[in-house]
């Protein structure tokens, strides 16, 4: 059984399959952000030329480290987000997205939802997500945001189903994060 490498301009051996599972990365990430391959070109005034980032995606281009930190930081998201293989615990089934329903969450009376809306508001200014219907949260934001409203995460997050701002399949992310 052989696998097949690519070479990078660098001389280093890159595995055509982990090159693919690390533009599969790349991939999910500019689509949860709504980009299209133009739209990533635009976003960043052509810093990230459409071609290139495609043949991240696709794995017809190696990517050097330096480059794949600064995707990931034009994207707003840790480096080992990227990286194949980093699923927690190797889980068969990764957690549900957390995602705000913004519409919803506009509508909850500012003396229960404030500290929630100032955060989603942030999220969005440091992302330059402004789509206004949905915003993904890591569950990173989601303990914040339980010591913000002195809450678990759990309790946290019946809340915000309860609110109608968080689906209830939310449940089973929290749950896969503290077992």
């Amino acid at each position: 059984m052989s696998t097949s490498h690519s070479v990078t301009a660098s001389g280093s051996v890159m595995s055509s399959e982990y090159a693919k599972q690390l533009g599969a990365k790349l991939r999910a990430i500019r689509t949860q952000q709504g980009l299209s391959l133009h739209g990533v070109e635009e976003k960043s005034q052509g810093r990230w030329k459409a071609v290139v980032v495609g043949s991240y995606e696709r794995g017809d281009r190696a990517v050097t480290v330096q480059r794949l930190a600064e995707l990931a930081d034009f994207y707003g998201v840790p480096v080992q987000e990227l990286l194949p293989g980093t699923t927690p615990g190797g889980a068969a089934e990764p957690p549900p997205k957390l995602r705000l329903d913004l519409e919803r969450l506009a509508g909850v009376p500012a003396e229960k939802a404030g500290p929630l809306q100032r955060y989603a508001a942030t999220i969005q200014s440091q992302r330059g997500d402004y789509n206004g219907k949905v915003l993904s949260i890591r569950q990173d934001d989601l303990r914040t945001l339980a010591v913000i409203y002195d809450q678990s995460p759990s309790v946290l997050t019946e809340q915000l189903i309860s609110w109608g701002v968080l689906d209830a399949d939310a449940r089973r992310a929290v749950a896969h994060e503290e077992l």
